[in-house]
């Protein structure tokens, strides 16, 4: 590691500029990897939370807005329950609605129609669950515009729901934060059964899907559920993706996250090629006086490794600091530790494999250039 140690040294300038570059593609990760966990948490954290292993749909129901697509009956909720593999199957209802608040402000809600016994609704951080039909607990993110006490009014339908509780954590559905319900009262929104009036024929037999809980916490036969059912039913993960734009937001941001982990190696990989070859002739004296091609490797690798691993936690660090300051700012971010160090991992390795490609040339140096040859 003495030529190593020398060139980070007594060429300060030259790596800090690569450092520099480095760091700042590590800033980009984290904030990068952040946006990805915000829009991942925006879009399906109610889901996540929900303590089920699959639902199960309307047969043939597209996969893009499923959810609010699907109709299930009893007669389906019954089959599902009946199997010897699920240890609850409980009805779901779902529907992104509008509505406003006493005070005239517009306020968009998923509301969930579920069984207020049942597994489905939310640990609750402040007042109680609903009880009885018209009142709701909401997503502890909706916390900044509704409070205990408010009552929210739903646009056209005139149905009035008041807020009873406040969950403990972040339940959102398609970047629109959850508010749990009695299943009568999403019934009545579903149906579209104006405040006062009779619902129509048939709606109180009518759910979006049926939750699944395995026996255990595994996943049921879900093919032979689904024949005995008349159901399409998929795990939670793949119902993810009936979240509305959940598949295209992940794929891009997986693609642009991608692209600059490729850019990394490139950058890391190119500056080393540069730096090899500058230093040909010092590597050839050093093969010259005996130095083994694996020392030599190790040492321009360990030098790689050194700057890599200062300019990345410099990075990390900056953009961990950076990324705080946009938590809870009402941009879809989040900090998590997962991503980020994985993040860092991918930008060391693929680092570091690009400066291997870029000085493999240096077994290939003839001892001979440095005793004459270029005079």
């Amino acid at each position: 590691m003495f030529l190593a140690w020398r060139e980070l040294i007594h060429a300060r300038s030259r790596f800090a500029l690569m450092g520099s570059v480095v760091a700042l593609i590590s800033v980009l990760m984290v904030l990068l990897a952040g946006l990805s966990s915000g829009l991942v948490n925006d879009g399906v954290s109610g889901l996540q939370r929900m303590p089920v292993q699959a639902v199960a749909f309307a047969p043939e129901t597209r996969a893009d807005s499923a959810f609010t697509r699907s109709v299930v009956g009893p007669d389906q909720v019954a089959a599902w329950a009946e199997r010897p593999d699920v240890a609850v199957a409980t009805p779901m209802g779902l529907s992104i609605i509008n509505a406003k608040t006493s005070a005239g402000t517009p306020v968009d809600l998923t509301l969930i129609g579920a069984d207020q016994d049942g597994p489905l609704v939310p640990e609750v951080a402040e007042g109680r669950a609903p009880r009885t039909d018209g009142e709701i607990l909401v997503s502890s993110t909706a916390a900044e515009d509704l409070a205990i006490g408010d009552t929210v009014t739903v646009d056209r339908l005139e149905i009035p729901l008041t807020v009873v509780g406040i969950a403990g954590d972040q339940h959102t559905f398609g970047h629109v934060d959850m508010a749990f319900t009695t299943l009568a009262t999403w019934q009545d929104v579903h149906a579209g059964t104006r405040f006062g009036e009779e619902p129509r024929a048939g709606a109180d037999e009518e759910y979006s899907v049926v939750a699944l809980m395995g026996v255990d916490g595994a996943v049921p036969d879900l093919e032979a559920g689904d024949a005995a059912a008349d159901t399409s039913t998929r795990t939670m993960k793949e119902a993810y993706n009936s979240s509305p734009g959940y598949e295209a937001e992940t794929m891009t941001m997986s693609m642009i996250t991608w692209f600059l982990y490729a850019i990394s190696a490139l950058v890391v990989g190119a500056f080393f090629a540069i730096l090899t070859v500058q230093r040909s002739r010092e590597i050839a004296v050093l093969r010259a006086m005996g130095a083994s091609t694996a020392k030599l490797l190790i040492d321009a690798i360990g030098q790689a490794l050194i700057l890599l691993v200062a300019a990345i936690g410099v990075g990390v660090a900056i953009g961990v600091g950076v990324g705080s300051l946009l938590v809870g700012t009402g941009m879809p971010f989040a900090l998590e530790a997962g991503p980020i160090a994985l993040g860092a991992a991918l930008l060391l390795v693929l680092g570091l494999i690009g400066a291997t490609l870029a000085t493999v040339r240096i077994s290939s140096v003839d001892p001979h250039s440095a005793l004459g040859e270029n005079r």
